[in-house]
């Protein structure tokens, strides 16, 4: 029985991928309450300047951009760069003239109270 040794035949696309810019996507987690949803995005060295956040009846879009040092060079560079854009559907209508947003230590949360009509409404029954 002979044994033959073979190298990784996808080296050369791991490397080539590897070299290739990645797209930068902003990732998020989403909490939904009684009342409202809230969403925490990382967003490290970006300030409230840097973001644009829009709501449109339950899609929320969140865009900005990583300035990145044009005169460094780097060897290897892990930090994000350029420009993102996420866009949400949310499960229920968001009353945009509500909505809360702050940065704090890194960490963009967005309060997105569901608007009125969405919301749960208790019924009272009348007994005869």
């Amino acid at each position: 029985m002979s044994l033959y040794i073979q190298p990784f035949p996808f080296r050369r696309v791991v490397r080539r991928l590897a070299e290739q810019p990645r797209q930068n996507t902003l990732r998020v987690n989403v909490r939904e309450e009684e009342d409202a949803y809230t969403l925490y995005a990382l967003v490290p060295g970006l300030k409230a300047e840097d973001l644009n956040i829009q709501v449109l009846e339950n899609v929320v879009s969140i865009e900005g951009e990583y300035k990145a040092d044009e005169n460094a060079d780097f060897v290897l560079t892990e930090i994000p760069q350029g420009e993102f854009r996420r866009t949400l559907r949310m499960p229920a209508e968001i009353d945009a003239e509500k909505v809360e947003a702050k940065i704090e230590d890194g960490v963009l949360t967005l309060t997105l109270p569901k608007a009125e009509s969405a919301r749960p409404k208790k019924i009272k029954i009348a007994v005869n």
